[in-house]
């Protein structure tokens, strides 16, 4: 018996490093929300940021990052976005952070959105914005709790 308890903790102590990079290869391939074919239904990320409202994107200024195709506006925020992408890519892959607060993987829409501490929120509707600021630093903790386990599945 006690062969059979070495083996097994053998076993168990030899796959923890697998267990573990499978973990982190599944947080890093954050999955992003795409509308007719783009990150963003098109929308140029940086101009969240830039212009405080979204600019549809234009496909001469295109960039193919993380699997998607993200759209900009103009040469200049191609090459903002280029520089870091992961200072202007909408949280929780651009999907609604109230949806992904509860647990659920909902569409964000570029029209109901929050910069907050210099991330990009998207939310699924202005009704549903209005719920999430309403209880915005629970719903946050919630999303980024219920995030990992959304990219697992």
């Amino acid at each position: 018996m006690q062969l059979v308890s070495a083996s097994l903790i053998g076993l168990t102590l030899a796959l923890a490093p697998v267990a573990a990079l499978a973990e982190r290869r599944s947080l890093a391939h954050t999955i992003y929300y795409q509308d007719l074919g783009y990150a963003i239904g098109g929308y140029d990320p940086v101009s969240f940021f830039r212009h405080d409202e979204p600019l549809q994107g234009q496909t001469t200024y295109a960039v193919m990052w993380k699997g998607v195709t993200w759209l900009f506006s103009s040469a200049e925020h191609q090459a903002i976005f280029e520089a870091n992408p992961r200072a202007y890519a909408p949280q929780f892959g651009g999907y609604c952070a109230y949806g992904v607060s509860v647990g659920k993987l909902v569409s964000g829409d570029p029209h109901a959105f929050e910069i907050r501490d210099g991330a990009l929120f998207m939310l699924h509707s202005p009704e549903v914005q209005v719920r999430w600021n309403g209880a915005r630093q629970e719903r946050l903790s919630a999303a980024q709790e219920n995030w990992p386990e959304i990219l697992r599945d």
